[in-house]
């Protein structure tokens, strides 16, 4: 693994446990200042205060545990300055025990040392909800990974 590839992995991970600890704004240094996301309903986050706004909000629902990311390859540019993640997402939601997965895509930008995220697309494939409740799962907005 190359040096980029690692340093994003490990980013991942951090922002998996930032996540996970309900903590929007330390979200701010992994974000490109103008990242665009796309959930997976389709919708269009852009900006980071935006982002980390959808985040916030999300981790506000009492029932919402996490997002997890998982990477399986990252591939960097000739210049390492720009990089392709890809992976497989989770989201759980404890009251209902739901979750949403599927499959993304990040754009990393690497400014002033650091890489940062400059866009993303979360494509939706599976909703699960327990077979009592076939509802949209409380919180997931729609499928909705922001």
């Amino acid at each position: 693994m190359t040096t980029a590839e690692n340093a994003i992995r490990a980013r991942r991970r951090l922002t998996n446990k930032i996540i996970a600890s309900h903590q929007a704004a330390r979200l701010r240094p992994f974000l490109h200042p103008e990242v665009k996301l796309i959930a997976g309903d389709g919708a269009l986050i852009a900006g980071a205060d935006q982002v980390i706004d959808a985040f916030a909000a999300q981790f506000r629902e009492p029932g919402f545990i996490s997002y997890v990311r998982t990477c399986d390859t990252v591939a960097v540019d000739q210049e390492g300055r720009r990089a392709a993640e890809n992976g497989r997402w989770v989201g759980a939601w404890k009251a209902s025990q739901s979750t949403l997965s599927g499959l993304y895509l990040a754009v990393w930008r690497k400014s002033v040392g650091q890489w940062t995220i400059e866009s993303e697309l979360y494509v939706t494939l599976s909703s699960v909800a327990p077979l009592s409740d076939h509802r949209t799962p409380q919180g997931a907005e729609g499928d909705r990974e922001p």
